[in-house]
């Protein structure tokens, strides 16, 4: 199926000029601002927590609108040039930064899901890397070679048609990580009351059972306190630092010693604030020294820790050198150093032990001597027991929704070039979804 192809530009709603709006310097009460970061990192932008900005109601040209195209004017990297997302809508009134180019399609013309997904796909990858400038230091696109960029333009039918498809798979993987998420802070609620909050010992001091636990596992925790250097702390606990019941090791990984379909994890794969690994690259074409890491590793950021990128390891790979890997000296105690690793006390430490004014880094030393209280082993074993159905269905999700999203990216080139007919990829979606 050939579709004829017209200027991005035709497809603008009016009356803005060329469907282009860049925002500028206002003052007002605070708005959720779309940036960078967000871009990059959610190419569907939805309700998200954004940087709140001095902008005014008044100034509606700068508002987003559900639809709205994003591009990144500028990236430091030439495959970032270009990058396009779409905003989903928000709670309250968001505006976008000058460093992206907003556009908006008109009603009835074009489907902007469609565009969406076709500037994300080889093709529209393609169209946008030949308008790339290459300046000092960074590449980078301008609003008027955009709008004269050609692209195909199928009826309006088929673009609604090959956006259902594409959609349905895009919500059930934003449906995965959501539930990701959801298991992420269960699993912290129950470490912070256990092993921070001591909720279950001072239950038992009052006279009450332990909530959310059963009578084995709560005979487990003592029913009072007694002093220590770190506070007031469960009878029987004891003083420590993480480094007693982990290690990092620094098993090297040499560039052509290892498969090229060995997966590889950068601080750019790495989700801030989340513990889920959905994204990976892989060795082929690496050539410089990395880290292996292994199952249930655990993936700490070093490189400004006030990022906060900390995730578990759902398989066996390599990692940047900029990656600390933190091994549990015994299996049951992955979820009490991964917690503990995830936690805001932990990368606070970090981030104020760090070296470097422009990059500061944390290291091993400083993860290692944080102060921690240890509890007895048989309360870690039953956290462990609690604690790794949740990270073993993690692991199960990013394994679906990596599936999914192979699938996406096979049935994308070809449903927007019009060479697989609907009904197939249909089908093909059926079969994935049951």
């Amino acid at each position: 199926m050939q579709f004829e192809t017209v200027p991005f530009g035709s497809l603008f709603a009016c009356p803005q000029k060329n469907g282009l709006t860049r925002p500028k310097e206002v003052r007002g009460e605070g708005l959720p601002m779309v940036n960078m970061g967000e871009l990059f990192a959610h190419p569907r932008i939805g309700h998200i927590d954004m940087e709140l900005v001095p902008v005014s109601h008044k100034e509606a040209d700068f508002l987003m609108q559900p639809g709205d195209l994003l591009f990144a004017r500028q990236s430091l990297v030439r495959d970032g040039a270009g990058q396009c997302s779409i905003f989903m809508g928000n709670t309250s009134p968001t505006v976008f930064e000058s460093h992206l180019i907003r556009c908006r399609l008109a009603v009835g013309r074009a489907v902007p899901d469609y565009y969406f997904y076709f500037f994300r796909s080889p093709q529209g990858r393609t169209a946008i890397d030949a308008i790339i400038e290459q300046g000092a230091g960074a590449a980078g696109i301008r609003g008027s070679d955009l709008v004269r960029l050609e692209v195909p333009a199928p009826p309006l039918r088929y673009q609604q048609q090959v956006v259902e498809i594409l959609k349905v798979l895009d919500d059930r993987i934003d449906l995965l990580h959501q539930t990701n998420t959801t298991l992420e802070s269960i699993a912290q609620a129950l470490f912070k009351s256990w092993f921070i909050d001591f909720d279950p010992v001072r239950a038992k001091q009052a006279g009450r059972e332990p909530e959310g636990m059963d009578a084995t596992t709560a005979a487990l925790f003592p029913a009072e306190f007694e002093e220590s250097a770190l506070g007031l702390i469960p009878k029987g606990w004891t003083e420590g630092v993480l480094g007693n019941v982990c290690t990092n090791p620094r098993s090297q990984a040499k560039p052509g010693q290892m498969p090229p379909d060995t997966p590889y994890i950068g601080l750019e794969h790495m989700p801030r604030r989340r513990i889920a690994l959905g994204e990976a690259g892989t060795a082929a074409g690496l050539e410089s020294g990395k880290f292996w890491f292994e199952r249930n590793d655990v993936l700490f950021g070093k490189l400004r820790p006030y990022f906060h990128k900390v995730a578990l390891a759902p398989c066996r790979g390599i990692c940047s050198t900029d990656i600390l890997v933190i091994r549990p000296l015994q299996g049951h105690y992955l979820g009490f150093v991964a917690m503990h690793a995830f936690s805001d006390e932990l990368i606070a430490h970090t981030t104020l032990l760090s070296n470097g004014a422009r990059m500061p880094r944390t290291s091993w030393h400083d993860i290692e001597t944080y102060k921690v209280v240890l509890p007895d082993a048989p309360i870690v074993e039953a956290f462990d027991r609690v604690s790794r159905p949740l990270f073993e269905r993690i692991y199960s999700n990013i394994e679906a929704a990596r599936t999914l999203a192979k699938l996406r990216e096979t049935l994308l080139p070809r449903l927007i070039s019009g060479k697989l007919r609907l009904p197939e990829a249909k089908e093909q979606l059926e079969e994935a979804l049951t």
